[in-house]
């Protein structure tokens, strides 16, 4: 059965409003109503826009929310590929973000049509929550990766919050996934990377983690 979220993303009229509208609001929410997630997505957007020659591959993209803070600081053959599976989001996305480094493509998370270690930068921010079975995405995110490589995820967390009457039930008519403290730090280390980080604000958690380079 289509969740909600999943009908909602590949509706056209909901694309309209996702990116300045919904987004920032369901963001925000993530720290409770606090600045946290707010904060931690401007430094990100900062980190990501940082000088290099990178190839970074964005999944579930969506309206393109990363595209050029991605493509900012590209150099010498450095590009941004933004994937989703939603067309009307890919359509939003190619009509507001016509940098000459952006680039989109629709496809499946759980089978990236792209070629094992050559990805600098694999990121899916708020998303992974969204994606049925999502467990296997992160396989393919390693998968891509180059050796030094980074992974980049703003996903959903365990909170107390999550525990009240009602909130299952919820969250499961939404479709949204509420990932455990240490799941997706378990099955990052299972696929072997390192230094793996994860912040956490709220019901929000940053990941990152780099693929080890050959000894």
């Amino acid at each position: 059965m289509t969740s909600l979220a999943q009908r909602l993303m590949g509706n056209a009229a909901f694309s309209q409003i996702y990116e300045h509208l919904w987004r920032p609001v369901f963001t925000r929410g993530f720290s409770l109503g606090g600045p946290e997630t707010q904060d931690y997505d401007r430094a990100l957007r900062a980190y990501l826009a940082r000088p290099g020659d990178r190839t970074v591959l964005d999944i579930a993209c969506g309206p393109g929310n990363y595209s050029e803070d991605a493509a900012a600081g590209l150099t010498g053959d450095g590009r941004y590929i933004g994937l989703d599976y939603s067309m009307p989001m890919l359509a939003q996305a190619q009509s507001r973000h016509r940098l000459p480094r952006i680039s989109y493509v629709r496809g499946d998370a759980h089978f990236l049509p792209v070629a094992d270690n050559s990805i600098d930068t694999v990121m899916c921010l708020a998303a992974l929550y969204l994606i049925p079975n999502p467990l296997p995405v992160l396989d393919e995110m390693a998968r891509v990766l180059k050796p030094g490589g980074e992974l980049i995820i703003f996903t959903s967390v365990e909170a107390s919050i999550a525990a009240l009457p009602g909130a299952g039930t919820a969250i499961g008519w939404s479709g949204l996934r509420i990932f455990g403290k240490r799941e997706l730090l378990v099955q990052l280390q299972s696929l072997g990377l390192e230094h793996i980080e994860q912040t956490i604000t709220g019901v929000g958690q940053y990941i990152h983690a780099r693929k080890p380079k050959p000894q």
